[in-house]
């Protein structure tokens, strides 16, 4: 049980300090309420995608804010597009680099 417990401890703070991390991104949600705002106004109209500059906008800051190391914790592990790739790229297909030229 005392495995369950320090588990415990990291994500109460975590989320402890989210709120304080997430207040960076007030620029962000004040833009995208202002367009969903005037979206609903009367004469405006609320449309798939209409604010999605916005929306992407907030949605990044989040998660920027999410990933952030809190304090006395640990790093957070990089997502697999960020991970390197140790690998030998692949070789081209003979007679792939002749087509390329031709071309």
């Amino acid at each position: 049980m005392p495995a369950d417990r320090a588990v415990w401890e990291r994500v109460r703070s975590r989320l402890r300090s989210f709120p304080e991390r997430l207040a960076a991104c007030g620029a962000e949600a004040a833009a995208y309420g202002r367009c969903v705002r005037a979206s609903t106004a009367p004469g405006g109209r609320l449309g798939r995608d209409l604010c999605a500059r916005e929306f992407e906008a907030l949605r990044s800051c989040v998660a920027a804010a999410a990933s952030r190391t809190p304090p006395g914790g640990r790093p957070p592990l990089p997502r697999a597009a960020e991970r390197v790739d140790t690998r030998t790229p692949p070789r081209p297909l003979p007679g792939a680099a002749s087509t390329r030229a031709n071309k």
